[in-house]
Formats: C-alpha cells, structure tokens, sequence
C-alpha cells in the first residue's frame, strides 16, 4: 500500500492512502489511542470544528477523512451506500495498521458509524453518536427541512445558508452572525453535486439498524441538540433505550450544528465518556 504526501499524516499534514478501489484523504491529529471522526452529509473533512480536533487531540490520536468522493477522496467505482461507506473507514483502519479505535459519527457519519460497529465489531472500542437516528422513517424532519438540505439551486452562497438555517436554532443565529462566518467561511475542498446526490440516495435507501442495536455491546454516547430540527431528538432518545449499554446527552438551546455552538461543552462529554480507556491498538 502507498502513502501519499506525509507518511505518517501526523500532525494535521494531508495524506492519501489506496483503501480498495478509492483513495482516501485523511488527516491525523496528536498521539494516543485512536479515534476515528466520520463527516457528514454533503461534508468534506474541513468540516470539523477545530477546537473540537484541537482538544481531542491532546488525549487521543485523532483521523479525519473525507468520505468516498468527496473532498481529496476519489469516487471510485463502488457502490454508494451506508454500508459501502461504513467499509471504506474499516479499510482506511486496516491501511493505517490501527486495530481498534473509539468513533465518532456525525449526523450522515452516525449512520456510517452503526453500520461500522455491527459489521466490523472488533474495530470499534467506544462509540459516539452525534445528532444520530437508525431509520430515516421513524422520527423524520419536516418535508420543509428536508427541501432546503437537498436543494442545490442558487449560487454556492445561497446553498450555504440554507444549509445553515437547518444546522441551528434561530435565536442562536440571530446572536451569533460572526460565529457563524468563522465556521463557514473557510474552503471546504470538493464537494461535487452529484456525490452530494448520491449521499442522499445512499441515506434514503438505507434499511436502518432499528432491528440490530439490540446486539451492540459496546459503551455508546448519544449526543444530541435538543432543537435539532434535521435529526430530532426523539431519535437519539429510541437509540439510548434499545442499545444496551447507551448514555444519552441532550444539550439545550442547541441544534445540528450542536459541535459549533457548544464545542467545549461537546469536548467535556466525549472526554467524560471515553476515559479512563484501558484498551491497547
């Protein structure tokens, strides 16, 4: 297997590595016991909140990857699905020689994240959940919410705020005009419109793991914001009573986007959940 650019990926340097038919663009952060972050819909790894990568990375060894076409990350010719995705990061895994790791799923990413646990069980030691549900049906979001996420019209601005206008509660919003231009407005690499409609396709044609969490014995942290619109709460809430050994943290005042708005509080629940971690790689 080839490593590109930095060997190592160490220090936040990008890096690629062949992961089966695609290459993957990956970032690693600090030093430790591993943990793997997964992007969400329509997201490149640029994404992340960097104090959130900052902070974890004085205590774990932090990967960020963009997922399958997205952002440094090729195409392929696999198919795309929930499945398929939950593949390439237990491939991404094996080509970094990482045994296991805690992961870290965000919204699209959680999906990933369950699908990854219940295929590949002995990769995952601590699981988190960010803003997660396990069937598309169940609790969905408004028709209205879902319009403006998958609405690509209009100029790369115009897409931009909508996508913001489902990430966070309005009042926030209104407070918080230069917050929200520090997140945003920085490049987020390549995001081509038809892998964005592939993702959607993926998300939609997934059967969910409603009739699978019960076989989950891994610790899992459900973190959610308690006005998320997109994924509401009650989804987390049905995952923490069916899944064995779940904790659930519902943040007040707080949307989608909760890693944004509360990155410190966010930092504080993961770290609160993750140590003590005896666990070797």
């Amino acid at each position: 297997m080839a490593i590109k650019n930095d060997e190592s990926g160490g220090n936040g340097a990008e890096s690629s590595i062949r992961v089966g038919d695609i290459e993957i663009g990956y970032r690693v952060f600090g030093s430790g016991y591993p943990l793997i972050m997964i992007m969400g819909y329509g997201s490149t790894m640029n994404l992340w909140e960097p104090r959130l990568i900052d902070k974890l990375a004085t205590r774990f060894k932090v990967i960020i990857f963009d997922n399958r076409g997205m952002g440094k990350t090729s195409a392929g010719t696999g198919a795309f699905s929930i499945e398929q995705l939950a593949d390439d990061a237990a491939g991404l895994m094996d080509a970094l020689n990482i045994r296991q790791a805690h992961v870290l799923g965000w919204s699209m990413g959680s999906l990933i994240a369950q699908e990854l646990i219940l295929r590949h069980p002995a990769k995952v030691g601590k699981l988190v959940l960010h803003a997660a549900h396990c069937d598309p049906g169940m609790f969905p979001p408004a028709p209205e919410v879902i319009q403006r996420m998958t609405d690509t019209s209009g100029t790369p601005l115009e897409r931009g705020m909508r996508l913001i206008g489902v990430l966070f509660p309005e009042n926030w919003l209104r407070s918080n005009g230069t917050r929200v231009k520090e997140i945003f407005y920085r490049p987020m690499g390549k995001t081509p419109e038809d892998i964005v409609a592939r993702q959607a396709m993926a998300i939609g044609a997934w059967k969910g793991t409603s009739d699978r969490l019960g076989v989950i014995r891994n610790s899992v942290l459900l973190i959610t914001g308690a006005e998320d619109i997109l994924v509401p709460p009650e989804n987390a809430r049905y995952l923490a009573e069916k899944i064995p050994d779940a904790q659930l943290v519902l943040v007040e005042k707080s949307g989608h986007g909760l890693m944004f708005q509360e990155p410190d509080l966010f930092c504080e629940k993961i770290f609160a959940f993750l140590e003590p971690s005896t666990n070797s790689y």
